[in-house]
């Protein structure tokens, strides 16, 4: 199983400080844990620079404000925090998990004078799957749960309480030998996987479901930009299940699963093609530090 992650050597940036990994702990009556008043953000360094690190640093605190609490750093504060968390760490190719939470002082469901925390970990976390079956595609199943109408939830805060069906559905399509599932919306629609957006191609065209009652992911909005340099025409609009079967290629798309081929969601197949190797040259290529890029 590896080492636990409650044990790595390192060190982590914890309210405006480093310490040493194990000592970057919550007391067990932390709102964030009993009430999900916690929101967070996956991201990527390549070269020693995170990717996209202000988009995400803007996100995370759009996400707290969401769930009505205000992270008490400014966006430069955290971008600095997070560089300094991989070098400290000597991480310079690494997956960071910025995470701000509600603090212990009250635990009612209503917590307004609880103290916000802000932690920033940083691993080593090579591909979110296996990479000889990233190549060739993932297979995924379809996931019995469903992503949750938005007026009934924050859908578009990045938050943990969000995920809690993802990892059901997660596991349950692992255990039946997929690595992934496919989610449909509240009202059976085409919305996203467990923790990636997922695109699809026809006629050399990619379809993509529309981002309303899920998060349009930075890696998302960075692929759909690759394609448009590239001359391809990218329609986001409503998807419907049985339109899967019309489809030639399928890739999905997240700070961690980076550009991800498809072969299988449920009875659905695909074959990898050229848009999708394609994508992943481009998305390797658009990640790395721009001095690399140009000297390349």
């Amino acid at each position: 199983m590896g080492v636990s992650f409650d044990n790595i050597d390192g060190v982590i940036w914890f309210d405006g400080k480093l310490v040493p990994w194990q000592d970057a702990n919550v007391h067990l009556l932390t709102h964030g844990l009993h009430y999900a008043s916690c929101v967070f953000e996956g991201e990527r360094a390549y070269g020693g620079q995170v990717f996209k690190s202000t988009a995400h640093s803007l996100r995370l605190k759009a996400s707290a404000n969401i769930l009505d609490f205000e992270i008490p750093y400014s966006v430069a504060e955290i971008d600095a925090a997070k560089q300094l968390v991989i070098d400290s760490n000597n991480l310079p190719n690494a997956y960071l998990r910025p995470i701000a939470w509600r603090g212990s002082e009250m635990m009612g469901v209503s917590a307004p004078g609880n103290t916000i925390h802000l932690a920033i970990a940083a691993w080593n976390w090579p591909s979110y799957f296996d990479p000889a079956a990233k190549l060739r595609g993932i297979r995924m199943d379809l996931a019995s749960y469903r992503r949750p109408d938005p007026r009934t939830t924050p859908a578009l805060a990045k938050a943990s309480g969000l995920y809690m069906i993802c990892t059901i559905s997660k596991q349950r399509a692992e255990r039946k030998g997929h690595a992934d599932a496919m989610m449909l919306d509240w009202e059976g629609r085409v919305a996203e996987c467990t923790g990636a957006n997922i695109f699809f191609v026809q006629d050399g065209k990619i379809h993509t479901p529309i981002a309303d009652c899920f998060l349009a992911g930075i890696t998302r909005a960075t692929v759909i930009e690759l394609a448009k340099r590239r001359g391809i025409e990218v329609i986001e609009r409503r998807i419907m299940p049985e339109e899967l079967a019309g489809f030639t290629e399928c890739f999905i798309t997240g700070s961690a699963a980076e550009v991800t081929p498809v072969a299988e969601i449920a009875t659905w197949r695909f074959t990898p093609g050229a848009i999708c190797e394609a994508l992943m040259t481009d998305y390797a290529a658009e990640v790395q530090p721009k001095g690399e890029r140009a000297a390349a």
